[in-house]
């Protein structure tokens, strides 16, 4: 397994696994942010549940499934790219650093994904 995408997974995996959890607690910062670009309180749970599962896909990909971590990958930059048009859309630029960030770590791992498998 290439250490690149290993690492870049690893640290995929904590971040959506420390966010989604962060957002199944209802900490402040995550209703403060979601309020700012209008996602309804409803909507946290089901979002934090994507995250999660976008986290444990990865970790299954790194586990010996590869199809399930290539799908969480993909899933995961879908997801963040809804989070940027989001924040774009709500003109909530200040903190667009961190749905861009988590993007940006998507894509990553999606690219070194791809790239390894072949």
């Amino acid at each position: 397994m290439n250490s690149a995408y290993l690492t870049v997974a690893i640290v995929t995996i904590v971040i959506n696994a420390g966010i989604a959890a962060a957002d199944f607690a209802r900490v402040p910062f995550v209703l403060k942010n979601s309020g700012e670009v209008d996602v309804p309180p409803s909507w946290i749970p089901p979002l934090a549940t994507l995250k999660a599962a976008g986290a444990a896909g990865l970790l299954l990909g790194l586990l010996g499934v590869p199809f399930i971590g290539t799908a969480a990958a993909a899933g995961l930059v879908l997801f963040y790219v809804g989070a940027v048009i989001t924040h774009v859309r709500a003109r909530v630029l200040y903190n667009l650093a961190f749905p861009g960030a988590f993007l940006a770590l998507a894509v990553a791992t999606f690219v070194l994904d791809l790239a390894q498998t072949r």
